[in-house]
């Protein structure tokens, strides 16, 4: 594994923030995504904001599928409050969740995106599926143990990613494969 397999196609600061739009417009018609501290803090119902979006995403003809690693009693209850598909257990950074999220759907990797808060589980996992990833920052500064050392980590892959994205790379897959 390159260190660039981890990088994001793009980083943003919040999934409230995404242009889905645009991304509606380049023929996207799928998206993924992670849920504890991309949507909402760990262990936390499901948040108006969420819910609206949610709801915009359909109306503009997006199909939506929560993938996670958290079990069936955490999951089941965000994708009913958010009307959505959902992956439980899904073993990111393993592709073998996204794909079967993008089974659900209906869609295929080239048309689907990837939106999570984390970069050996999510972005890794979205990489290699081949979907487009966009990696935001968490929404709770109050996590595990173990997710605070992976924290530590990833500070260190997002300085390289940033550091290599300002010299004017770039972020593109065929680029990350090289």
């Amino acid at each position: 594994m390159g260190i660039k397999n981890l990088y994001p196609d793009e980083d943003v600061d919040s999934t409230y923030e995404i242009d889905y739009q645009s991304f509606y417009e380049q023929g996207y018609r799928g998206i993924l995504f992670d849920v504890d501290n991309t949507h909402v803090e760990d262990d936390e119902p499901a948040t108006i904001s969420a819910i609206e979006l949610f709801n915009r995403l359909r109306e503009m003809g997006f199909r939506t599928c929560i993938i996670s690693n958290n079990i069936e009693e955490r999951v089941r209850p965000l994708a009913t409050a958010l009307e959505t598909e959902y992956v439980h257990k899904a073993g990111k950074p393993s592709s073998k969740g996204f794909k079967k999220g993008i089974e659900k759907m209906g869609t295929t990797p080239e048309t689907t995106l990837f939106v999570g808060d984390q970069i050996f589980t999510d972005i890794w996992g979205a990489n290699k599926a081949g979907v487009h990833s966009i990696l935001v920052k968490q929404i709770a500064k109050h996590e595990e143990i173990q997710i605070v050392l992976k924290r530590y980590l990833e500070r260190l892959v997002l300085h390289r990613y940033r550091k290599w994205k300002k010299n004017g790379i770039g972020s593109g897959k065929e680029e990350k494969e090289n």
